[in-house]
């Protein structure tokens, strides 16, 4: 192999995507190759740190890697130049790193380059600032690396001995999961008051048009009032009035159908409204959510594709930048060819006087990298959109948007607020607001989720033309029953916006942190809104971390080891001494709750066992919550649903095939399936599609999804975490990709129909 490649120089990266983009863009002149993510890591099944000694870590080369080194060893012996060209963040520069390390190159033997977009321009760039690796970044994501590890290793034997087996916790994912925990105990302690409003309609005789006003202050008090409740992560501010019953309501009636209804002052303004800054991985997984209804997972997957390349005739070109930053720096080469763009195709009026610079507002941003930003923005999405799927035209247009319309020029509105006074002594007060549009400025191509529903409450809002003294003719009174409601339920984009504000994680981190709490049961999405709750077993575990250790559940202490985590990254903290300041107070946290933390005891229940008749206990597993029977010899046992209701199984027309009884669908941790009725003494079983109908026990599901990396068909495979596709060239190959249930669904449901064919 040496022989063919001799004489090339070496570039190596993360993905196998980036692997072909940057391979066309740098010719025959280079070699390019992939290590596929992370080469090394802290052994699976020990915890790998030597806390005694400095908290040294001991990392073994990842499965995937171990035959593709053999590779990379060979190609670098016969390179003269070696290039690591990871991800430009902490995770990027480990990588190379351990690159470094596992293929035992020499300071004079590498080269670190990186890059925030694949563009030409950019890699060929990115040789001309070649540096070697950065150890202050290298040690911030081995302090985090070691932190968490310390934290998952040490606190889930504790969870498995406390409350249930198979549980785990972690730092940032045990915060996330208090933040849901605690917003269903607001919830829950919310109580609900009633209030009202009034509002009248006006006209100036002999004018149109009629308009409504509503009440503000009455006999010198503002009508209007806001409740601030002092919540976990946030202060939630609830509206009402002073009228609490509408019976207060008839004195304010009654003075204005008495009157004069008065005009008593005209204010008329031009306001200005910013654009928003181009987007940041936090911004563009909440407005993919809100806008998309994409997860957040999803949001990155399709942003790592638009990030590493896309076919564009003939062409592979990396659409938009790095889709990991918290800084919305844009550079000045695109802001110029931005500044062109918008005055030819939207005209100069709609380009700003000055180019707009955004500081970030993000805990701890990284300002030396760039906001998330179409490399071109000659590449519109209308002219991209046959060279990308629909999930990645959506997103794209969603980034082209937000980018260009950062750049334009203010919006403009004209505005008008006119206060009328009703009776004579100008003790009950009404006000008429009004907005029109005079430039819209960016809004002409992007509106976020707030300034839509500024726009439809405005649509109507026409105002006659009014001055000072003018005397109004009372047209309607209306009035108007409410009740303040709750703090609402977080949702994807609601949770991350929460954890970026207390700077709770990194931008990498949101996703597969929310996808952990998930996956591991401790929250749950509403089937219909796709809200997030804490589930029983999340408020468990909740409860019981934050009595014993308070500064792991800390929004500010878990918080402040991010900025600490900072201060490694700058050189400015030495990470064994963060680690070390860390664990002597969790090490003292984690033996008190050894002795202190009690086990929840099994809830006594009214339901009868089903072979015995005894009573049953509530229990709790990671699974969810289930029924067993009080008698510990008996193995009467009845699941239960997410809401607490029992799964009872349910009749089929099919017959136990070893002993004749009637088999029946119940429901386990994995799914439907079909059993005999006769459990335990039969436990014939058999798997069912979305139907019930029985599937035949005949192995793994074959899909027509290829491998990428050996080109063998993937089939659905399951474990105790669920089920996924993995390689069917396994153990050779051991490529495993995630699926959501909705794949899984239609992957069995295909199944399904070739089988009765």
């Amino acid at each position: 192999m040496a022989t063919n490649i001799k004489g090339k120089k070496l570039v190596i990266v993360e993905s196998p995507t980036k692997q072909k983009t940057i391979s066309k863009i740098l010719g025959s002149e280079y070699i390019v190759r992939s290590s596929f993510g992370h080469v090394r890591d802290l052994p699976s099944k020990d915890i790998g740190v030597d806390i005694e000694h400095d908290f040294t870590p001991t990392y073994q080369p990842v499965d995937r890697a171990k035959k593709m080194l053999k590779e990379l060893t060979a190609l670098a012996k016969a390179a003269p130049e070696i290039y690591l060209a990871t991800d430009p963040d902490r995770e990027g520069e480990a990588i190379a790193w351990h690159l470094v390390e596992l293929l035992k190159l020499p300071q004079e033997r590498y080269q670190r380059i990186y890059f925030h977009e694949i563009t030409p321009s950019a890699i060929k760039e990115s040789f001309a600032h070649a540096r070697k690796i950065d150890d202050n970044l290298v040690n911030a994501q081995q302090a985090r690396r070691i932190l968490d590890r310390i934290v998952g290793y040490k606190l889930s034997p504790l969870l498995w001995r406390k409350i249930t087996s198979g549980l785990s916790a972690g730092r940032v994912q045990s915060v996330a999961v208090r933040l849901l925990a605690e917003r269903a105990k607001e919830i829950a302690d919310f109580k609900e008051q009633e209030y009202w409003t009034i509002g009248a309609r006006f006209e100036k005789p002999q004018t149109a048009p009629q308009f409504w006003a509503r009440l503000i202050k009455w006999q010198d008090k503002n009508v209007e009032q806001t409740t601030t409740y002092h919540l976990f992560a946030e202060d939630y501010k609830v509206k009402n009035t002073v009228f609490d019953t509408e019976a207060k309501l008839a004195p304010v009636s009654q003075l204005l159908r008495q009157g004069p209804n008065r005009v008593i002052k005209v204010e008329k303004k031009e306001v200005k409204q910013k654009p928003k800054p181009p987007f940041i991985t936090s911004s563009m997984q909440q407005d993919a959510y809100n806008k998309l209804g994409f997860s957040s997972q999803k949001t990155m997957m399709t942003a790592q594709h638009l990030y590493e390349g896309i076919e564009v005739e003939g062409q592979t070109v990396g659409l938009i930048t790095y889709m990991r930053t918290d800084s919305f720096n844009v550079s000045k080469l695109l802001q110029e060819q931005t500044k062109k763009f918008i005055g030819e195709k939207y005209g100069s009026q709609f380009v700003p006087a000055k180019q707009p610079v955004y500081k970030s507002k993000v805990m701890g941003a990284q300002e030396a990298h760039e906001a998330i930003h179409p490399t071109d923005v000659r590449r519109t999405p209308q002219n991209m959109k046959p060279f990308l799927t629909a999930d990645q035209y959506k997103l794209y247009e969603l980034i082209w948007l937000r980018f260009v319309a950062s750049q334009m020029a203010d919006a403009v509105f004209n505005t008008v607020s006119i206060d009328i006074s009703a009776g004579e002594d100008k003790s009950c007060l009404l006000r008429a607001t009004g907005r029109t549009v005079k430039f819209p400025g960016y809004l002409s191509i992007y509106k976020d989720q707030e300034e839509e529903e500024n726009s439809e409450e405005n649509t109507s809002a026409l105002l006659p033309i009014l001055a000072e003294g003018d005397v109004l003719n009372l047209v309607d009174i209306s009035t108007k029953a409410h009740k303040t409601t709750p703090p609402p339920c977080y949702n994807e984009a609601s949770l991350i916006k929460t954890l970026e504000k207390h700077g709770i994680g990194r931008p990498s981190t949101y996703a597969p942190t929310i996808k952990t709490i998930l996956d591991r049961k401790y929250i749950a999405r509403q089937p219909k809104t796709s809200k997030l709750v804490a589930t029983d077993l999340g408020i468990t575990v909740t409860n019981s971390l934050k009595d014993f250790f308070k500064e792991i559940m800390d929004l500010s202490y878990t918080a402040g080891v991010e900025e600490k985590l900072d201060q490694v990254a700058e050189g400015a903290q030495p990470w064994v001494a963060l680690l070390s300041d860390f664990y002597t107070n969790f090490k003292r946290e984690l033996d008190e709750a050894d002795k202190g933390m009690q086990r929840p005891a099994p809830q006594e229940t009214e339901e009868k066992c089903p072979i015995c008749g005894k009573f049953m206990l509530k229990k709790r597993s990671r699974f969810g919550e289930y029924l067993v029977c009080s008698d510990k010899t008996c193995k009467g046992k009845i699941n239960l649903s997410s809401s607490g209701e029992k799964v009872a199984p349910q009749p089929t027309n099919e017959v136990c095939d070893k002993c004749g009884a009637p088999m029946v669908i119940r429901t386990g941790r994995r799914g439907k399936f079909m059993a005999c009725s006769a459990y335990p003494k039969c436990k014939n079983t058999f798997s069912v599609d979305e139907a019930g109908n029985k599937i035949a026990a005949t192995g793994p599901i074959v899909t027509d999804r290829l491998c990428e990396k050996c080109g063998k068909p993937f089939v659905l495979r399951s474990s105790k975490r669920g089920e996924f596709l993995g390689c069917s060239g396994y153990p050779k190959c051991k490529t495993i990709v995630t699926v959501t249930p909705e794949e899984i669904a239609q992957i069995k449901a295909a199944h399904a129909a070739k089988t009765k064919q």
